[in-house]
């Protein structure tokens, strides 16, 4: 990338932007994964079972506080 870009306020936040998008990208598909492969056996119906729907909840929940919890650590290590 050429180094006169990043001294552009505007254009940095709009890559600064632009990452964070692809993280919260790349992490909905991570726990989307890790969380069906873990939650529904078998192929789904038209709607999801009770116990489906809390399983996938607290997968979600899960994944979510230790992603925040690993963030904080690695925010701490610095």
């Amino acid at each position: 990338m050429d180094p006169s870009v990043m001294q552009n306020p505007e254009m940095a936040n709009i890559i600064s932007q632009e990452q964070q998008r692809a993280m919260i990208n790349e992490m909905v598909g991570k726990l989307t994964s890790a969380c069906w492969d873990k939650c529904i056996m078998g192929t789904p119906g038209s709607k999801f079972s009770s116990s489906e729907t809390a399983c996938l909840s607290n997968c979600a929940r899960r994944y979510l506080d230790m992603s925040m919890l690993i963030m904080k650590r690695f925010q701490n290590m610095q």
